[in-house]
């Protein structure tokens, strides 16, 4: 079992890897996410960096620590809010809507001092579907209910932007409805989805399953679409130059098809409307 969450088995989305080296067993981000627990500029001493001395002393200091949400000691993650003395087994972080932070200094926070946009809506439309498993989302914004801070309007499940996010990568992870990347991710990355860093392909469960994901909205959405060449074709300029909704990407019309002039160069869908 791994020495700082005392499990044997996790899952690896949340505790990565497991090491073994010297007599120690950890997973890579239990030694991360370990409060006052340093790693070393070399990650060839010890385990990634980590020295087995300052391992003991962390598995030592948690000894007395019990976690607020199993309520077993060896809690070794402590939140990083000022004054707050709460602890946890980074296992028991997603089940007691705590927040950790995948990125530089991995950072960690109780529920009562997450992250939240502040501007983003707090309810979902009544019968709101999760874009990606397409089974309902919960009727307000929760720890496990999320929505796209760019768009406002993509609804989903933590579980289920976790599991995209872990299939496509730092490069190719994105929102599934508006298709914003840098600004989404950042969010994601600070509201503690993980998103692994890697330069090949995209690991989709089958071939191709989800290439879709990267396509740009292609045709007129309109009610009648009135251009000769069909609903798939465009022009580069003028009445027939294809639009797409500039909230949610999702719709696209040709001017003419709109009752818009040429001089139009923003246009909203109706539901965005």
């Amino acid at each position: 079992a791994c020495m700082l969450c005392h499990r044997a088995e996790t899952d690896p989305d949340t505790c990565g890897d497991k090491l073994e080296k010297f007599g120690l067993c950890a997973h890579v981000f239990c030694l991360y996410f370990a409060t006052l627990l340093y790693r070393q500029d070399d990650d060839r001493v010890g385990l990634m960096g980590f020295l087995p001395r300052d391992i003991q002393l962390a598995v030592s200091r948690a000894a007395q620590k019990h976690c607020f949400i199993c309520g077993q000691r060896g809690a070794t993650v402590m939140c990083c809010q000022e004054d707050c003395d709460r602890w946890f087994h980074l296992p028991c972080a997603k089940e007691g809507g705590c927040v950790t932070q995948y990125i530089l200094y991995f950072s960690s926070y109780c529920p009562e001092h997450v992250y939240a946009e502040p501007d983003v809506p707090v309810t979902p439309e009544p019968g709101t579907e999760c874009l990606i498993c397409m089974e309902p989302v919960d009727y307000r914004r929760t720890f496990r209910t999320m929505v796209c801070p760019v768009c406002k309007r993509a609804w989903f499940h933590r579980d289920c932007i976790q599991g995209q996010a872990m299939c496509a990568g730092l490069l190719c992870f994105q929102c599934p409805l508006c298709r914003d990347s840098i600004h989404f991710a950042t969010e994601m990355f600070i509201m503690g989805i993980q998103i692994p860093f890697r330069l090949v392909e995209p690991t989709w469960e089958d071939n191709n399953a989800f290439e879709y994901l990267e396509e740009r909205h292609s045709w007129c959405s309109a009610r009648q679409c009135l251009y000769p060449g069909g609903r798939e074709e465009e022009e580069e300029e003028g009445p027939w130059q294809l639009l797409l909704c500039s909230s949610c990407a999702a719709e696209g019309t040709h001017r003419r098809c709109s009752g818009l002039r040429n001089s139009v160069d923003s246009w909203e869908c109706d539901s965005c409307a």
